[in-house]
């Protein structure tokens, strides 16, 4: 047990996980231990030795639920970028057991009782303020994970958390294994069209199979530039209907996740229900910004009736270019990254792939620091931790070093970028650790994983080695995580349930990854993290112009698209006969908001891990949300310049060093001044109405 590598995550010496020491067979006996001592901890707090008093029950219980959460937590992420069926088959054995106590620690109606001392009494009202935070939302979450339920009440809560895990888990898993399971192989005279770097991909992981021809997988890196410029229209409409038909009932049956989508909804209505919810979606609604599910939809429905006209227009364009340009007489849903690409190039006069070659991983990297280096005056420092792949790096973020000011690190965080098998389709940001001062009185830094799909490093056209080439979608995407990671990593809040993202609102949570996309848009930062791969020069003005005026290029579709994602789930969540009937409520909302719709064998609902199993359900508003919050903080930064430093340390301070420690509106008024507007979210997507 001494040589188990999971046991020594989250001890005082704040060692790193050793990921590259971790195998599945450490997993169940590491669970063994941390949850025995996890237990034997709640029995202490909740006797007569330890008072309701707030830092006691913190010194008895924090140390090890830490520590028991970033073991699972390194298990979890390993799960999700580097599955194999052992690993799998290790985390599903013990995903029941730390669910079944995590729900049981929630409801623990003795530690409920203390903590209701502890939020009556005169003293509260003297806590710090993060502290004061933290026991508000400690008061609310007992509640919200069943404390005041009683005999077969709580017991039943208790089995839905443990089956909504494990549901949860299937629905992933299914995604993944439908994803990595489908391969198309084709000869050469089919990827007309198709860029080179892409073609030679595909190539060589034919070779590496002993294949001829090119290999054609649904992962993005693959699966979008062949439907964005593949010729070949039938070879589009293929991979079409097998990315939308993943995990669906026309693949294998023991991926088909429509089973799971229903007894998910079912019992998340029952957890409602037993709450004394409506709904699940006022369920969740509790602990976010917006009021009621009723007032999320005015939201969305508006939004949709501002963007609808500007929608329809591009629509109407994109069918007339296929039509007059393209010889698709009838345009459908398999043509339309196709079209959309064509008819982009011949307006603006450049293509996906010519803005590519400018983007090369190292120099964005680069250039993505230099922003954060002058906005928030920390710096950027490569440094050493076990990692799990060879193609994952680490660094560590500093301040101070200047005037005598000794160099004390603020956070560190991983980076993985590339797509590859056994890897979670998307990108996200997660905790590795966050900032604390621990009941020893160290101080514990956060770090961060940082996680993204972009293709790899590929063997050029001249058999040389280039640098992985980023789409300037890749780009935006890279900064919204970053966004993410500052939030976590820049936080000056010492208490653990309210520093960096955690206790901050789910729909205000996308502030700081959204607010960051706005950069990559800008000719300061672009001209900076720009190198082509084979000339080293940088984005030629024009270029970056031409990319510039197609900012908003089908604006209009893209923000329907969102709302009709957003619309469904609050759908979903907030009726009580959606769950036989997902199919028809994301018909109703097609029907409704959009103005392209899917072919009837169109299964999307089927692979929406936000809200089946990734934590956004009856949340993924969220998205459009925090969307308005993020447009007027940055257009702070461009009233007063975008580098101005008074205004990075105000937003520095007021938004990412206060994390969850108070409303994420409070924090928006103390950076803005002011209410927040969704004037500035409009004149960025170019639907601003006019005066």
């Amino acid at each position: 047990m001494s040589q188990n590598p999971l046991l020594s995550i989250g001890g005082a010496d704040q060692a790193l996980p050793s990921f590259d020491r971790i195998r599945p067979e450490h997993v169940t006996p590491a669970l063994d231990v941390l949850l025995a001592d996890a237990q034997s901890a709640l029995e202490h707090a909740v006797g007569q030795q330890v008072p309701a008093d707030y830092n006691a029950l913190s010194a008895a219980l924090d140390v090890p639920l830490e520590r028991l959460s970033r073991a699972w937590g390194a298990v979890g992420h390993l799960n999700a970028v580097a599955d194999t069926p052992e690993l799998r088959a290790a985390y599903n054995e013990n995903l029941g057991r730390v669910t079944e106590f995590q729900t049981r620690l929630g409801s623990d109606e003795r530690l409920y009782a203390k903590y209701k001392a502890v939020a009556h009494a005169p003293s509260a009202a003297t806590l710090p303020a993060a502290q004061r935070r933290a026991l508000d939302n400690a008061m609310r979450d007992f509640v919200l994970s069943g404390a005041e339920l009683q005999g077969e009440a709580k017991k039943r809560f208790q089995a839905i958390q443990e089956r909504c895990a494990e549901l949860g888990q299937a629905y992933s898993e299914h995604v993944l294994d439908a994803t990595d399971g489908y391969a198309l192989y084709v000869g050469a005279t089919r990827l007309t069209g198709v860029p080179d770097d892409v073609r030679q991909a595909t190539r060589e992981a034919a070779q590496a199979e002993g294949r001829d021809g090119h290999k054609l997988t649904l992962h993005i890196p693959v699966w979008m530039p062949l439907m964005q410029y593949a010729h070949d229209r039938e070879l589009r409409q293929e991979l079409y209907r097998a990315y939308v038909t993943r995990a669906s009932e026309f693949g294998p049956p023991e991926r088909d996740n429509s089973g799971l989508m229903r007894e998910l909804l079912e019992l998340r209505q029952e957890e409602a229900a037993l709450l004394g919810y409506p709904s699940y979606a006022d369920l969740s609604l509790v602990p976010k910004m917006a009021e009621s599910p009723s007032q999320v939809m005015h939201f969305l429905r508006d939004l949709a009736r501002r963007a609808r006209p500007h929608a329809q227009r591009d629509l109407a364009e994109l069918r007339d270019h296929a039509r007059e340009h393209l010889g698709i007489d009838t345009l459908e849903v398999w043509d339309l990254h196709y079209a959309s690409e064509r008819l982009k190039e011949t307006r603006y006069a450049f293509s996906e792939q010519e803005v590519k070659q400018y983007f090369t991983e190292p120099r964005v990297l680069q250039g993505l620091f230099h922003i954060v280096e002058t906005l928030f005056e920390v710096r950027i420092v490569p440094d050493t931790a076990p990692v799990w792949h060879d193609t994952v790096r680490f660094y560590r973020i500093e301040r101070g070093g200047a005037d005598g000011q000794p160099v004390r690190v603020v956070g560190q965080f991983y980076l993985d970028p590339y797509a590859r098998a056994g890897k979670r389709p998307g990108a996200w940001m997660d905790e590795v650790r966050s900032r604390w001062l621990r009941p020893d009185a160290r101080l514990q830094t956060p770090v961060a994983h940082l996680v993204c799909n972009f293709a790899a490093p590929a063997t050029g056209p001249d058999g040389r080695p280039r640098p992985a080439l980023l789409t300037h979608d890749d780009v935006i995407t890279l900064f919204h995580e970053f966004g993410h990671g500052l939030h976590h990593m820049l936080t000056q809040v010492d208490e653990l349930a309210v520093a960096g993202i955690s206790g901050v609102e789910w729909d205000a949570v996308e502030l700081p990854s959204q607010f960051m996309e706005n950069f990559s848009w800008e000719w300061d930062v672009l001209s900076r993290l720009t190198a082509h791969a084979d000339t080293d020069e940088p984005l030629p003005r024009d270029l970056f112009e031409r990319m510039l005026a197609a900012r908003n290029f089908q604006s209009g579709l893209q923000t329907l698209r969102q709302i009709e994602f957003a619309l469904f789930d609050m759908r979903l969540h907030a009726e009580l006969d959606a769950p036989p009937a997902v199919q028809r409520v994301i018909d109703e909302v097609r029907a409704e908001v959009a103005v392209i719709q899917p072919p009837p064998f169109n299964r999307f609902q089927n692979t929406f891990s936000h809200i089946f199993s990734g934590g956004y359900c009856a949340g993924y508003y969220s998205y459009k949300w925090a969307e308005v919050l993020s447009a007027d903080a940055y257009a702070a930064f461009e009233e007063a310049g975008l580098f101005d430093p008074e205004t990075g340390r105000r937003y520095r301070r007021e938004i990412l060093e206060a994390g969850g420690s108070r409303p994420a509106l409070d924090s928006f008024r103390a950076f803005r001044g002011r209410e927040p507007s969704i004037d500035a979210l409009l004149r960025h997507q170019g639907m601003a109405e006019p005066a």
